[in-house]
């Protein structure tokens, strides 16, 4: 059972999971609980060891994880996975609340045609949303 409701991000994702260092960058899906999602061109071998960053907030999230599965899905592959340390979790989290926020911040602008700066889009979010949040 899942502990968290996931939703979708449009956040850019880079991974890599080969001895060489290739590095590969594609689209965070969601996030959740202890792992994550992502949509990859190519296919990743479940129990592959992989070290995934993300660049929404400084200094960047980046963690070792290992590849929990994948799945084909109309021409390109959902990826899953999954981080096994508390601290891991614990950051993974903080970079959950701030794809929220950066999403907040852009379906204002869309919507409501207001420029925000990432600071003052933490701030609505938080009033408008922060008690919503899964401690």
């Amino acid at each position: 059972m899942r502990h968290y409701i996931r939703h979708p991000f449009e956040i850019p994702i880079k991974y890599k999971t080969d001895e060489q260092g290739r590095i590969h960058k594609d689209d965070l899906q969601d996030i959740s609980e202890g792992g994550l999602s992502f949509q990859a061109e190519e296919p990743i071998v479940e129990g592959t060891e992989i070290i995934v960053n993300i660049s929404v907030n400084y200094p960047p999230f980046e963690a070792k994880g290992v590849v929990k599965w994948c799945k084909e899905e109309g021409g390109h592959y959902t990826v899953g996975v999954q981080f096994d340390s508390p601290t891991i979790e614990f950051s993974l989290r903080m970079v959950e609340q701030v794809c929220y926020i950066e999403q907040y911040r852009k379906d204002v602008k869309l919507y409501e045609q207001r420029e925000l700066s990432s600071e003052e889009a933490a701030r609505e979010w938080i009033k408008k949303f922060g008690d919503k949040f899964p401690n």
